[in-house]
């Protein structure tokens, strides 16, 4: 009966094999995921997901393959269920009080909850606020949300307040990860891990293994060596886009700054508005008294360091191509000409770009510096970071 789901996988672009499709039937019939819908969907993208870029993928595969589900009915899914009455037994001995029991088996049950669910979903017309009786919202009736009740069944609500139902009736969604979309500081840690260069520098204070068993074997007693950290000796210089147009992608430029400090121990940032000029800074309240000239950062960091610019490219050309075309300023030299003094300098330059890619062509700032970055200039998802880190290496 998975066949099709398993086909639709490969239709949509999910590399799952065929060992992964018969492990993932396996732990169905283990029986891992008999009753829980939840369950049945992380068994599933367990076996037969292997990268995290292809979840959406995944996701979007199940969805369709599974689609009508939700539309079961409420009599269908009472015929069908079956749920051990010793489960429930213990169900409510780990979870219930002594008094909270007693309620319940005043109600009859699990059996009579869901035969009055039942019968109250084919009488009831239109949505219920507060009471005891209706499926609605803040009551006491055991069925429907945001209320409370010993024993009952949670319907629209997007997570448990008083931990007291027994079953969950609730649409599940789950959240997309692709390649395609922009990333958090998780995934863009596992993009710039690709960049590492590991090299041994510091003191010697990492227990060295296998010297220490040479040593041991050579001098017939235990002989405890030690050797220099690896660290990541990739050097980069980070250019960040402030202000603005930019103004939308704070949060994402929160998150790319925090996994590159926690990815490279040698970092240095520089903020900038729109294009670069002949000044930026390190700190935006003070970005008009204490700005670095940026010849100085063009001598002082070396041909070895990586640099990485991070804006959305959308201003007016002049800021780009004419001296005086800043719009909080008058640069005396045009921002092309400072950008082109960056590459030069950093052979090993990248831009990347929040915009959705597809959008770029519809504006000519956009495509002016993608000309100066000959071409390296990525969006900023995990596809469109892997590919700059292959240009950066």
């Amino acid at each position: 009966m998975f066949l099709p789901f398993f086909e639709t996988l490969r239709r949509t672009g999910v590399p799952v094999s065929l060992r992964e499709y018969l492990g993932f039937l396996e732990g169905m019939a283990a029986g891992l995921a008999t009753y829980d819908a939840e369950a049945f969907y992380y068994l599933a993208r367990t076996a037969m997901v292997k990268d995290e870029r292809h979840l959406d993928r995944f996701d979007r595969a199940f969805a369709e393959s599974f689609r009508g589900l939700d539309a079961i009915t409420a009599d269908q899914v009472l015929e069908a269920i079956d749920l051990p009455g010793d489960w429930l037994a213990k169900l409510a001995e780990k979870h219930l009080t002594p008094e909270e029991k007693a309620q319940i088996e005043a109600l009859g049950g699990f059996d009579k909850l869901m035969e009055t669910l039942k019968k109250r979903l084919e009488e009831q017309k239109g949505r219920h606020q507060g009471g005891n009786k209706w499926v609605g919202t803040a009551g006491t009736s055991p069925f429907g949300a945001y209320g409370y009740n010993p024993e009952g069944v949670r319907i629209g609500q997007d997570q448990s307040r008083h931990q007291r139902a027994v079953k969950v009736w609730d649409k599940r969604e789950f959240r997309n990860l692709d390649d395609k979309v922009e990333l958090g500081t998780r995934n863009i840690k596992v993009a710039l891990r690709r960049l590492r260069r590991w090299a041994r520098d510091g003191a010697a204070d990492e227990l060295d293994l296998d010297g220490t068993i040479r040593a041991t074997a050579d001098h017939g007693y235990l002989d405890v060596q030690t050797r220099p950290e690896r660290r990541n000796a990739v050097k980069v210089l980070l250019f960040l886009d402030v202000g603005g147009s930019m103004d939308p992608y704070i949060r994402v430029l929160d998150e790319l700054f925090s996994a590159a400090k926690a990815e490279f121990k040698h970092l240095r940032h520089f903020y900038f508005h729109n294009c670069l000029y002949e000044g930026v800074w390190t700190d935006n309240i003070r970005r008009w008294d204490q700005q670095t000239p940026t010849w100085e950062v063009l001598r002082t960091y070396g041909a070895d360091y990586k640099a990485i610019f991070v804006g959305d490219a959308s201003m007016s050309p002049y800021e780009i191509l004419h001296p005086g075309g800043a719009n909080e300023h008058w640069n005396p030299e045009a921002g092309q000409v400072w950008l082109e003094r960056a590459c030069a300098q950093w052979p090993n330059h990248l831009w990347i770009n929040p915009v959705r890619e597809e959008h770029w062509g519809y504006t000519q700032s956009i495509r002016l510096i993608q000309g100066i970055f000959a071409n390296r200039m990525v969006p900023m998802t995990l596809e469109g970071i892997s590919r700059g880190i292959k240009e950066l290496r």
